[in-house]
């Protein structure tokens, strides 16, 4: 049997070193053909020693564009989109036009163009498959269902981060530092904050809308802090499946890089000879407001999503350069949710001018002191 060849996009993000060790676990299955990433040369250069890639691309040196360059040439079967932000979208976009499958890691894609990416996948015969552990663990619920009419509900779990205790006035002062650390994740600077402010939350809400075409209603977020559940589905019978396992990346990119087969883990699952309790409690909207807002965008259709997940990215581009505290980043969305972004915005042209507007508007809000 042909090894499956492999793009990896964001080789030197947190995504992407689990999927390189996803990589080394499975070399006779597994075969690494390009990778990219923003701007880490160096680690780049031992990638591509390390696993024999001679196709490479680099945003800071190359220009974004060849990025996407890449990912539409390379002779593959399957991008692993493991990139942070708005600029997943084009090289997502590449690998469906040229009938590339998808192991999606950056959120964003879907939240900014949902409609667009899912409807090319379909045009062109090609799957997204969800490596965010919230969506992949929904996505292997919903295997159990012979027909989508079965599913009620999508039930999003949510570690609650690490302010989860912390009252509206602590939030106030807390630092990057504060921030920067997770209970269970060790993730990079801008989901770690994302997740600290439950934004992140919100994004994967809008994802799945599109991943799984359900209604905004059918989607509820619950926080359980032992990130053991990764989701779970209600059925229309009431019962409630989950995905269980220890939390990290490499359960939900393995499943992803090897479906509709299974392989051998080198993790360790779950260890149902010691004592385990879970815990879930609902969110709290008043003190994260980041979800409220995301799930507002959501129901007002396109280009809100793009635009909060826009303005989310300034803002937290802004707090981790110490310009703004962390309770600001939500007056920053709320400020630009409130604009007018015209007519003709639910194009895709429409949505990327609405985001570059919005990153001004984030900006300008910013800069004046909120």
């Amino acid at each position: 049997m042909a090894r499956k060849r492999i793009i990896l996009v964001g080789a030197t993000g947190s995504i992407g070193k689990s999927t390189l060790q996803v990589l080394r676990e499975h070399p006779r299955e597994l075969e690494l053909v390009a990778v990219a990433a923003r701007n880490s040369e160096k680690a780049l250069q031992e990638i591509c020693t390390e696993f024999n890639v001679r196709h490479t691309a680099l945003a800071s040196r190359d220009g974004q564009a060849s990025v996407a360059d890449l990912v539409r040439s390379a002779e593959a079967d399957i991008v692993v989109m493991a990139s942070v932000g708005a600029v997943g979208l084009a090289p997502t976009l590449a690998a469906i036009e040229s009938g590339k499958d998808v192991a999606l890691a950056n959120k964003e894609v879907l939240v900014m163009a949902g409609a667009h990416v899912t409807r090319a996948a379909k045009e062109q015969g090609v799957k997204i498959l969800p490596v965010d552990s919230e969506h992949n663990a929904i996505f292997q619920c919903l295997q159990a269902l012979p027909e989508a009419r079965q599913l009620r509900k999508i039930i999003l779990t949510a570690s609650g981060g690490p302010f989860r205790q912390l009252t509206a006035e602590q939030m106030a002062n807390v630092s990057i530092e504060d921030a920067m650390r997770h209970p269970n994740w060790a993730m990079g600077p801008k989901i770690t904050v994302d997740s600290a402010s439950m934004a992140n939350k919100g994004l994967e809400m809008i994802e799945a809308r599109w991943l799984f075409d359900v209604k905004p209603e059918q989607i509820q977020v619950v926080v359980h802090p032992q990130s053991i559940v990764h989701s779970m589905i209600e059925c229309i019978d009431g019962s409630v499946l989950a995905q269980m396992s220890p939390p990290s990346m490499t359960f939900a990119i393995r499943h992803a890089l090897f479906f509709p087969d299974r392989a051998r883990s080198a993790n360790d699952s779950l260890d149902f000879s010691q004592s385990l309790s879970l815990s879930f409690e609902p969110p709290d909207f008043q003190r994260f407001p980041c979800l409220n807002l995301a799930i507002e965008s959501m129901k007002r259709g396109d280009p809100y999503p793009a635009v909060f997940n826009a303005a989310n990215e300034e803002a937290v581009n802004a707090f981790l350069e110490n310009r703004i505290p962390f309770l600001a980043i939500p007056k920053v969305i709320q400020h630009c949710l409130d604009m007018d972004y015209g007519e003709n915005s639910e194009t895709l042209d429409g949505i990327l001018t609405a985001d570059r507007v919005a990153r001004d508007h984030a900006r300008s809000k910013i800069a004046n002191n909120l």
